[in-house]
């Protein structure tokens, strides 16, 4: 199944930014394992999105546990699961896992 974690920053900028090479870091390990298709930030900079893959939604909530954004209380957190149903030719369906 595959999970849109929706971020939106909840201080300042400059904290965000003070947490950014550690969220880099979490983001590296979770695309490293598979978890993580795409991501990156709204336009305007107000939050982020991850687009994820998961057995469970107890294990994305997991991993946004321990996000370095997320323990340094900098941003709020919406997972929204999801089955795609249809694609664009060169898109995989079975990307939902």
């Amino acid at each position: 199944m595959l999970y849109l974690i929706m971020l939106t920053y909840r201080r300042p900028l400059a904290e965000v930014d003070a947490q950014l090479a550690a969220h880099r870091a979490f983001l590296e390990r979770h695309y490293d394992a598979g978890h993580f298709l795409m991501s990156g930030p709204r336009e305007p900079r107000t939050g982020g999105i991850i687009l994820a893959r998961a057995a469970s939604a107890a294990a994305v909530a997991e991993w946004v546990s321990e996000d370095p954004f997320k323990q340094a209380g900098v941003a709020d957190y919406e997972v929204v699961g999801w089955r795609p149903g249809m694609a664009a030719p060169g898109w995989p369906l079975d990307a939902a896992g």
